[in-house]
């Protein structure tokens, strides 16, 4: 298993924007391995003294933090997926970005433990 984990600064007002993109992204991702998508969107995040959610994102007045992870069966099928992406079709077209991508974080993990289903 490997997995994909993201955190997004996403205007307040963008909400809807963002699932529209997120879905439309997802599917294709399914399309090429994905397991498991998951977008959540801030319900309670609260303000660090030495850092926090915001903080790493540069979080602006008015914008929500968007957490969000990809669960791929290893990480050759993440890797290959991406590759087949860029030159999918579909991710040929204009698409609204509904936030400013230079400050989402984004990284790969290997699970050390889990628990759960």
């Amino acid at each position: 298993m490997y997995i994909q984990g993201f955190i997004v600064p996403v205007p307040g007002d963008k909400q809807d924007a963002y699932i529209e993109l997120a879905s439309f992204i997802g599917e294709i991702m399914r399309d090429y391995g994905a397991v498991e998508i998951m977008e959540a969107w801030e319900a309670d995040i609260k303000d660090g003294h030495t850092t926090d959610f915001r903080m790493a994102v540069k979080a602006e007045e008015g914008e929500k933090i968007v957490f969000s992870w990809v669960v791929w069966p290893d990480k050759a099928t993440c890797d290959g997926a991406h590759e087949k992406m860029m030159q999918d079709e579909r991710m040929q077209g204009e698409f609204s970005m509904p936030f400013d991508g230079k400050r989402m974080i984004l990284g790969g993990f290997t699970p050390v433990w889990t628990l759960g289903r």
